[in-house]
């Protein structure tokens, strides 16, 4: 237990939730399932059950430590690893293992995302349990592969090869595919959603950097002796946004020869799209989903209706749409092109400056 620390990556805006999603209070600090707790909170509460609480990290951007100590005040300081300015998940992950390794070179770390909703708790901390003792007696860089059930376009897939055991050494990551391979995918029985969640041992991840992504080591390397001192801060600072901007996936996992998958199955969603709250939440007899406010639909189906609580949506003649109010904007969106809304908030960003992001 000593020596398993999790890191929970929590510094993105969320922009595929605009409007409920602001940049001021992304969707990772918002309670999503009317649950009382957010889906960081959540994350965090489950990981818990398994790892000191001393040893669970946060990392995200600077303009939310506040927000984050706010719903985890256990945590103390340096379990804030704050980012000066977004570098995707790659620099995020090297900061991470430099700052725990030096507290514990024996580590074992799991890295996840703030904002994945897990149906079956205790299937996943089984999963976790046994990916992190895997990571402590192996060179092992290893994810969790989730059991499709659908062909799927909006996760990327690991392909793997079955050998009738638990762990599996990857053969191909692939990104997100149109609908026809999806099929192709899932009827193969060969392939697995991606989870985005990691396990590893310290030494393992920082190797990783050195062989893939040798610049992002660099940078990292120099800091040696800082971390965990008060001289980290000035040194992130000044190094952080020098590093590329580059997911672990790309930057390492596509490439690494010690790649392996846990096949998993515990009801994973990482709630990435409107969509896949949808697909999620209840619904009425003509498949309309509402959450936190009231309704009353007139020849409607298969809608999405999220407004501020406390208040009624009225909708007639809609079907398959995304219909959210939040504050002072409300957004009107097919549900089959909700990948535009990124292009809505750029649009809305150039006519109207930040008033309304």
């Amino acid at each position: 237990m000593e020596n398993s620390y999790c890191v929970i990556m929590s510094g993105g805006i969320g922009s595929r939730f605009w409007p409920f999603s602001r940049e001021n209070k992304p969707k990772q600090f918002l309670d999503f399932l009317g649950t009382g707790r957010s889906l960081l909170q959540h994350t965090y509460d489950r990981f818990a059950k398994i790892v000191p609480k001393e040893n669970i990290y946060i990392a995200t951007n600077e303009q939310y430590a506040a927000l984050t100590k706010e719903q985890l005040p256990d945590l103390k300081d340096n379990q804030l690893l704050l980012e000066p300015t977004r570098r995707n998940t790659a620099p995020c992950i090297a900061y991470a293992a430099y700052h725990i390794q030096a507290i514990n070179p024996k580590a074992s770390i799991v890295v996840t995302p703030a904002d994945h909703l897990i149906l079956q708790e205790h299937h996943f901390l089984n999963n976790i349990q046994t990916a992190l003792e895997f990571a402590q007696e192996n060179d092992a860089l290893l994810t969790l592969g989730v059991t499709p059930n659908r062909p799927e376009t909006g996760y990327g897939y690991i392909q793997t090869q079955s050998n009738g055991q638990a762990i599996h050494r990857v053969r191909a990551f692939t990104e997100k595919p149109n609908a026809e391979l999806a099929k192709v995918f899932f009827e193969s029985g060969e392939f697995y959603w991606n989870s985005g969640i990691f396990i590893w041992n310290v030494q393992t991840i920082i190797d990783a950097f050195l062989l893939y992504l040798p610049d992002i080591f660099a940078c990292f390397e120099q800091g040696k002796g800082k971390y965990n001192t008060p001289e980290e801060k000035a040194f992130i600072h000044e190094n952080y946004p020098k590093c590329q901007n580059i997911s672990i996936d790309y930057g390492i996992m596509e490439k690494a020869a010690n790649a392996y998958m846990l096949i998993a199955d515990f009801g994973w969603s990482d709630l990435g799209s409107w969509g896949a709250l949808y697909d999620l939440a209840e619904k009425d007899e003509n498949r309309n989903a509402v959450l936190k406010c009231q309704s009353l639909f007139i020849e409607s189906s298969d809608n999405l209706v999220t407004l501020s609580d406390g208040k009624l949506a009225v909708i007639q003649g809609l079907s398959d749409y995304v219909v959210v109010g939040e504050d002072n904007v409300l957004m009107i969106c097919k549900k089959s092109e909700e990948q535009r809304i990124k292009q809505f908030l750029a649009d809305v960003s150039m006519k109207y400056g930040d008033k309304f992001l």
